[in-house]
């Protein structure tokens, strides 16, 4: 009985996969210099995120997830099922990326978010006494009182606190809060959101997802503190943005990220009130909306079970909009609501990822993204 359900699932999982590939998909394609495996699945599938279902092994590939130019894809079927055979090529340039590289090298190299920059050290003085230094120029660092001459530090600055409130009911009220220089929030306390965090939210602070952290640039310690010297000297060398005091210090890091991931559905089995909590907390630059190859933030992370490659669909929540069609009093029409159907906007692909939040990129859609729009399965149709 088991095996017969297990072979009539494995029928249906290849059956949907099979019925997902395009009509006009080629049998063999030769990759190209500039290509992406995004695009690549695309030629492939009308849903880019099953990759790994057609994925094929490739025992005979020393590492198969890596595809370079010239390998040939060729799609075969093995016991009915689609999947993808990989060639090497013996005359191979750097591996393909997932995504364009240059649309989310800035927040792979110099964005990141931590849970409290307070505790980090901290730059409380700068060159001539003045009020920004660049390359080249020295800035004094209080907190590493055991640093030596040479070691080297990214300088970083916190910019927004992110945070979400649960106002019951499976209903998350989102909070970005920009920074000053000493990390606090830039215009002291917001009353507004502030009777919404006592009316909605859990007594106390709201659950804050991290703040999100610049790098402005690196510096190197050429003295350190001591005899009678109260902070280490730092020569900025690299980066080219403006040092100011306040801004936090932290130890340089080689690599910290992925440069490989492959596209796929989230992991986890989210239910619909899960979908709930995750949304688009924030878009770069406090720009209004998020179109196809731009950067959002999401409030959805490590713990979560996200991990880098997942892709969400992204959605518009449907108003609740007033009948004004059967109540000609406005108190009437505002008591009788009715639920709109979410609308769906466009597809979003992981690709760092933090404890509680993340940095997706927009792969496809038809409307711009917004702040508060919910996350989905990519496959979800309303």
């Amino acid at each position: 009985m088991l095996a017969l359900v297990g072979a009539s699932l494995l029928t249906v999982a290849t059956y949907a996969v099979a019925a997902d590939l395009r009509t006009d998909h080629p049998d063999t394609y030769v990759v190209k210099k500039g290509d992406t495996l995004w695009d690549i699945s695309a030629r492939f599938l009308n849903k880019p995120w099953l990759w790994p279902e057609i994925w094929q092994a490739n025992p005979q590939i020393k590492n198969p997830h890596l595809i370079y130019p010239g390998d040939v894809l060729s799609l075969k079927y093995l016991n009915g099922r689609p999947q993808i055979e990989l060639h090497r090529s013996m005359d191979s340039g750097p591996a393909i990326n997932t995504i364009p590289l240059s649309e989310v090298e800035d927040f792979l190299k110099h964005m990141r978010v931590i849970d409290d920059p307070k505790p980090l050290p901290y730059i409380v003085g700068l060159e001539e006494d003045g009020i920004r230094v660049t390359n080249g120029q020295l800035a004094y660092a209080r907190g590493i009182p055991d640093a030596k001459a040479g070691d080297m530090f990214a300088i970083v600055r916190p910019t927004v606190a992110f945070g979400r409130n649960h106002r019951g009911s499976g209903e998350y009220q989102l909070r970005s809060d920009d920074l000053d220089f000493r990390g606090n929030k830039l215009n002291g306390t917001n009353w507004n959101t502030y009777w919404q965090d006592v009316s909605f939210g859990r007594k106390g602070q709201p659950d804050y997802l991290g703040t999100e952290l610049k790098e402005m640039s690196l510096a190197q310690v050429t003295r350190p503190q001591g005899h009678g010297i109260e902070t280490a000297t730092l020569l900025l060398v690299g980066g080219g943005g403006e040092v100011r005091t306040g801004d936090r210090l932290v130890p340089v890091e080689a690599q910290p990220y992925d440069l490989q991931f492959f596209p796929h559905p989230p992991k986890l089995q989210f239910t619909t009130a899960d979908y709930t909590r995750y949304r688009v907390i924030g878009v770069p630059d406090n720009i209004a909306a998020a179109g196809p190859h731009e950067v959002i933030a999401l409030s959805g992370g490590k713990q979560d079970g996200v991990d880098n490659g997942t892709v969400f669909s992204v959605w518009r929540i449907g108003s609740n909009a007033a009948d004004n069609v059967i109540h000609h009093n406005p108190l009437a029409a505002d008591m009788d609501r009715v639920k709109l159907a979410d609308e769906y906007e466009g597809h979003v692909m992981i690709f760092r990822t933090f404890d509680k939040m993340s940095y997706g990129l927009v792969m496809d859609g038809t409307k711009e993204i917004h702040v508060g729009d919910v996350l989905k399965h990519p496959d979800a149709t309303r």
